[in-house]
């Protein structure tokens, strides 16, 4: 079965110092097909072939994160994502770069509260390298003892200096103080003392608990065919084990309500607000997605931006979110601004959440909210290869369909007002709690 994308790509330039670089999309208003396969081996993918450029994206995703780190040890799958390249098989840290370099692959590793995910961008002429190349990091990196100590340092290194960094404490705050007791709340880059002991060993048994077949989910885009792709699937991952040993991660309800000031010495104070949220799975979620862009997630366009900056300039930037977890979801608004102006910054935004809770957004509010949402997905998502890689992984993660992409619009389309002021007073009508951390005002 494949189902139709249609989909429009664009032409853009980007300036950079000392240069420009032009990137051209030359296709434009074309079908392409997203396709369910599977490998010879049992391992299943989206794929979408295009042959306009000789370019392949592989994006893939296995369900654990930071999660699975092992009490006492976290940070532990941060620092597997600055690892897994530092040598593989026989091939030591340097040779093994050397060898990256002379590819020209372009790769990635990410860890995140509920999936490590990984990507790469390769020339057509060269897949064969750049293939091997990630199953060798995926499936027998080395871990020798010099390039870890080197990995933990730069680390090490990061995690001091964030000790004196005021956005990374209010993240800290809020963290600890929303998911108290629960895996979402230890420290994903871990602490000097956690990072500090972990080893080689640490790594090849995180590695071996949550890198497995069934909780892998892989996106493809690019000049590859179905036959070429399967046989990726196979040599990459099919050597991986069949089963993950995951920890079970529990569902968590947010309670809010706590009011909470910590002393920092510098002439502003951050502001994080919060309340319990929906996940991504609820039917109500593109509802809260309009009503939260309507309050704060629309930038230039938002009641919070109106008020608190265009209004009485009291800060520069203020914003709203929807965090959506695997086993939680929360509302949250923020902005920074002088320690003297904090308190009235944070009366205006809980003026502005109460006022969502209450009335919603307007009938115009709303439709001005679709429009741009239904716009703007397509220029933010899909248009490079690498993108639309991580558009089809996100897909399969969610559970959202083949057909998502296409039918998003109708998602979006609808959200009657009803459903909108019906959300917004789910979402918005509970006690926030709200954490500031700057200098206290006499």
């Amino acid at each position: 079965m494949t189902f139709v994308l249609k989909m429009k790509t664009l032409k853009y330039a980007a300036v950079v110092a000392g240069g420009v670089i032009l990137s051209v999309w030359a296709t434009l208003a074309q079908a392409v097909e997203i396709k369910p396969i599977t490998s010879p081996g049992g391992i299943n993918a989206l794929l979408v072939e295009d042959y306009t450029v000789p370019l392949i994206s592989v994006s893939y995703s296995f369900k654990g994160g930071s999660t699975q780190d092992l009490p006492g040890k976290e940070g532990t799958a941060k620092l597997l994502t600055n690892t897994l390249d530092e040598g593989a098989g026989e091939i030591t840290s340097q040779d093994f770069q050397i060898r990256l370099q002379d590819n020209g692959m372009g790769y990635s590793f990410s860890a995140g509260y509920d999936s490590f995910s990984g990507g790469i961008k390769a020339l057509r002429s060269d897949r064969e390298d750049s293939f091997e190349l990630l199953r060798l990091m995926l499936n027998e990196p080395r871990f020798d003892e010099a390039p870890v100590e080197r990995m933990k340092a730069s680390r090490l290194n990061s995690l001091r200096a964030r000790q004196a960094n005021q956005q990374y404490l209010t993240g800290k705050a809020v963290r600890e103080t929303l998911f108290d007791g629960h895996p979402y709340g230890r420290p994903t880059d871990g602490t000097i003392e956690t990072m500090g002991a972990l080893n080689g060993d640490d790594l090849r048994d995180y590695m071996s608990r949550v890198f497995a077949r069934d909780n892998l989910v892989v996106g493809i885009v690019g000049a590859i065919s179905e036959e070429e792709a399967g046989a990726m699937l196979d040599k990459v991952f099919g050597a991986l084990p069949a089963k993950a040993q995951l920890t079970e991660v529990p569902e968590i309800n947010i309670e809010t309500g706590t009011k909470k000031h910590i002393e920092f010495d510098t002439p502003q104070t951050n502001i994080r607000i919060a309340l319990p949220g929906i996940k991504r799975e609820d039917d109500a979620f593109f509802a809260g997605y309009l009503a939260n862009y309507v309050l704060g997630g629309g930038s230039f366009n938002s009641r919070l931006y109106e008020e608190v900056r265009e209004k009485r300039g009291l800060a520069y930037g203020v914003y709203s979110y929807l965090g959506t977890y695997d086993h939680a979801g929360i509302v949250g608004a923020g902005s920074a601004t002088r320690a003297d102006r904090a308190q009235q910054t944070v009366d205006i935004i809980l003026a502005e959440i109460e006022r969502m809770a209450t009335e919603g957004p307007t009938a115009e509010e709303l439709e001005k909210a679709k429009k741009y949402i239904r716009g703007s997905y397509a220029i933010s998502n899909l248009d490079t290869s690498g993108k639309i890689a991580s558009v089809l992984v996100a897909i399969q993660q969610a559970n959202l369909g083949i057909d998502y992409i296409d039918r998003r619009a109708e998602y979006i389309d609808g959200v009657t007002l009803d459903d909108a002021k019906r959300i917004a007073a789910q979402l918005f009508g509970g006690d926030p709690t709200v954490i500031t951390v700057g200098r206290s005002v006499e």
